[in-house]
């Protein structure tokens, strides 16, 4: 098993769901872990969990609805114990269910904010740290979906993360950040509902693949965590 002692790892919207399992994941390859929720109440059962594995914990709280809370989060981690080795850009929302053409502005732009926008400023404020210390791995989630308009906001802007990721894999070529992004599949959390495919748990450990590529690995590139059911963790 590869080990990441001394590493500290961010996993935005780690208070639960798939966000919880990859922080579980890495905590159990001696990771420290930087949890992230809406609010600090939010982020108890996560704690609890990864008390099992002895690696260092620190909170960070807010939501990702505007440039002003990303900002505050992003202060609150760099305040805290340890540079960002490891950035998981998990956090997400879906739209509501409705025909594409009474999705409003204000929905696209609320989607993008969260989706998008704020794993761009978190790339920005972290990415170039990385660069520095010749060491980082970027892991933005994305999703599978498609023929489901009346979800556009949610695809169109993980459709977004997926260039992105490409083009910031780009712009760190030779530097070992690799940058990759990763689609958990359809599983049974709060925003893929209960009568998705899959157990939240089968995220790992293929979430775990990008974050553990050994050094100038493979970046900007796609990663499926279904594809590595058959691995053991």
């Amino acid at each position: 098993m590869k080990l990441l002692e001394n590493k500290w790892a961010l996993i935005t919207g780690s208070s639960r769901g798939i966000g919880q399992q990859i922080a579980l994941g890495l905590a159990q390859r001696k990771c420290n872990i930087i949890v992230h929720g809406r609010a600090e109440s939010n982020t108890a059962e996560t704690l609890r969990l990864l008390k099992a594995y002895n690696v260092q914990t620190h909170v960070v709280t807010g939501s990702l609805d505007s440039n002003e809370n990303v900002e505050a989060i992003i202060k609150a981690v760099k305040a805290g114990p340890g540079p960002v080795d490891i950035l998981y850009n998990n956090a997400a929302i879906q739209n509501k269910w409705k025909p594409i053409w009474e999705i409003t502005p204000e929905e696209w732009l609320h989607s993008f904010q969260i989706n998008l926008f704020s794993m761009i400023a978190l790339c920005n404020a972290f990415a170039p740290e990385m660069k520095i210390r010749k060491y980082g791995r970027i892991i933005n989630l994305t999703s599978g979906i498609k023929d489901i308009p009346q979800l556009a906001p949610y695809s169109v802007s993980k459709a977004a993360v997926d260039k992105y990721s490409r083009d910031l894999a780009a712009e760190l070529q030779g530097t070992n950040v690799l940058v990759n992004y990763l689609d958990p599949g359809w599983l049974k959390t709060d925003l893929g509902g209960p009568n998705a495919d899959n157990e939240v748990e089968t995220v790992l450990p293929g979430a775990l693949v990008p974050a553990l590529l050994e050094d100038n690995g493979p970046s900007g590139r796609f990663y499926a965590a279904q594809d590595y059911t058959m691995l053991t963790e």
